[in-house]
């Protein structure tokens, strides 16, 4: 009877082992630090959305802000010097993982630590611009999730001309210091752009007047459309974007659903809120003792068509009723 309750008792004491681990784990008070994607949350809806569905997934974990761990929130809106700025007051901060909402924003955090764990979201090419050695085994101190593929860019130019069948002339439209993957999507596309009968330019633009005078550009001459790159800089700058556009009757094509809310045309990408909430999840893993070398990155389940209907009447355009039906969301 004495060595069974000897190995009772062993083995209850087993038990609460990773319970009182937890709980020592849960006194200390976590500190995160966050550069999010897009313009501040007060004056931006889809940055808000992505900023709530982080702060949600953290909660729906057992992380509650002001209880069990500390948040700071910066919002850099595409400019690089500021995301560079913003990486070292995040390094003096010492935080148990910093979160990068974009391309540009984890390499700037990448040239000031290779030792505090970092998870990223909304990437092109993890693996092409250095963040990580694999998407299976990242190996180093960044994981996460990315949100764009190159074989997308066959897919903005079938449906733009789905929507604009005139279009023969094709711009794509980039910051270079922004988005340094956009090379392979122009590759890409000009493979693909013959079976449209396209022609496909890069339009590379580091400004929001260089921007205004692409697009004044694309313009001057029958059957041009513009497919934009998924961007930060241009994500940010959209509302003069979209307004040149319109301004010059031009169709475009974007990445993400904020632009075809704020009146662009069509866009076409990932379920960006989903992999806000999903960071929340490797921020959880990280902060529990996971190593973000040996957690796999991980790429986009859910993508989202929006066609904005509005947009398309005032360009003189009629969607096709099978483009319609296989949109999420129609804005009219």
């Amino acid at each position: 009877m004495r060595r069974r309750q000897f190995i009772a008792l062993l083995g209850g004491a087993a038990a609460a082992w990773p319970l009182a681990a937890r709980a020592q784990q849960g006194d200390r008070v976590r500190r995160i630090a966050v550069m999010m994607g897009g313009r501040n949350a007060d004056t931006d809806p889809e940055g808000r959305a992505w900023f709530s569905a982080f702060r949600q997934g953290l909660q729906d974990l057992g992380w509650v802000e002001g209880r069990n761990f500390r948040a700071d929130y910066r919002w850099p809106a595409g400019d690089l010097d500021r995301m560079r700025v913003i990486a070292k007051e995040f390094i003096d901060l010492q935080p148990d993982v910093l979160v990068a909402g974009n391309t540009p924003a984890v390499v700037s955090l990448l040239q000031e630590t290779r030792k505090i764990p970092i998870v990223f979201t909304l990437l092109s090419d993890p693996v092409g611009t250095g963040v990580v050695a694999s998407l299976a085994r990242p190996g180093g101190n960044a994981t996460g999730f990315t949100a764009f593929e190159y074989s997308l860019a066959g897919k903005w130019l079938e449906i733009l001309k789905d929507i604009a069948p005139a279009v023969t002339r094709v711009a794509l439209l980039f910051n270079p210091e922004t988005s340094p993957y956009a090379k392979h999507y122009l590759s890409f596309i000009e493979t693909t752009a013959p079976a449209f009968k396209v022609v496909v330019t890069s339009a590379s633009i580091r400004s929001v007047g260089e921007m205004e005078a692409a697009v004044t550009a694309q313009a001057r001459e029958p059957g041009g459309g513009l497919v934009v790159l998924p961007d930060s800089f241009t994500f940010s700058n959209r509302s003069p974007l979209i307004a040149a556009a319109a301004r010059h009757y031009l169709p475009a094509i974007y990445a993400l659903r904020g632009q075809a809310v704020d009146g662009g045309l069509v866009s076409y990408g990932p379920d960006t809120v989903d992999l806000w909430r999903r960071a929340a999840a490797y921020v959880d893993r990280i902060l529990r003792g996971a190593n973000p070398a040996e957690l796999p990155v991980q790429q986009p389940t859910k993508y989202e068509l929006l066609i904005n209907l509005r947009t398309a009447k005032a360009l003189g355009l009629t969607v096709p009723p099978t483009l319609l039906a296989r949109a999420d969301e129609v804005i009219e």
